[in-house]
């Protein structure tokens, strides 16, 4: 049986550059710390590497709610579409609480005309095995849990996809990839 979904966000932004001249690959696995930081005011810190099977990751530091650290891992990355998948730790309310999240990002985009595209940011966190107890033993619902994190990643998701459009915009129209058609 699938564990259960905890909080769930799809969200759109139009990008101001043609279809062709993006990448997300390389604009996901290229962010530096810092560009990473000004597309949302709880993004602390970012890093890409390379797993030992030569997988690519991206490691991202951020308050949603709690101190999250994900390590994404790629599963799909192609210039129009990228899924990355991490194990997360989750840190909270207090330093030593720690815990695991599940999180799905995937991101993707569609040409709208041959001048602007649409960016869709979609976020999926899951619960891990071992999650419904102990909430049960802090005395939360899962119900509960899941409308606060359902909370928290809504506008959160709002403020970074707008910002993620904006910074892919801006590389894109400065031609920082190049895609032979």
């Amino acid at each position: 049986m699938p564990l259960p979904i905890m909080a769930d966000s799809r969200l759109e932004a139009v990008i101001n550059a043609p279809f062709e001249t993006i990448d997300l690959a390389a604009w996901v696995f290229g962010l530096s710390d810092r560009e990473y930081q000004a597309c949302s005011k709880d993004h602390i810190a970012a890093a890409a590497g390379v797993t030992p099977d030569g997988k690519r990751m991206s490691i991202n530091v951020e308050r949603i709610g709690r101190l999250i650290v994900q390590h994404y891992l790629e599963d799909i990355s192609r210039p129009d579409h990228c899924r990355l998948i991490s194990m997360s730790d989750a840190f909270g309310p207090d330093v030593t609480d720690r815990g695991e999240v599940g999180v799905m990002w995937e991101f993707f985009i569609e040409p709208i005309d041959a001048t602007t595209t649409k960016f869709i940011n979609h976020v999926e966190v899951r619960a891990v095995a071992g999650q419904e107890e102990a909430l049960r033993r802090q005395g939360v619902t899962l119900e509960a849990a899941r409308e606060r994190m359902q909370g928290v990643l809504v506008p959160h998701n709002a403020e970074e996809t707008a910002l993620f459009a904006k910074d892919i915009e801006r590389k894109a129209l400065a031609g920082r990839w190049f895609r032979a058609a």
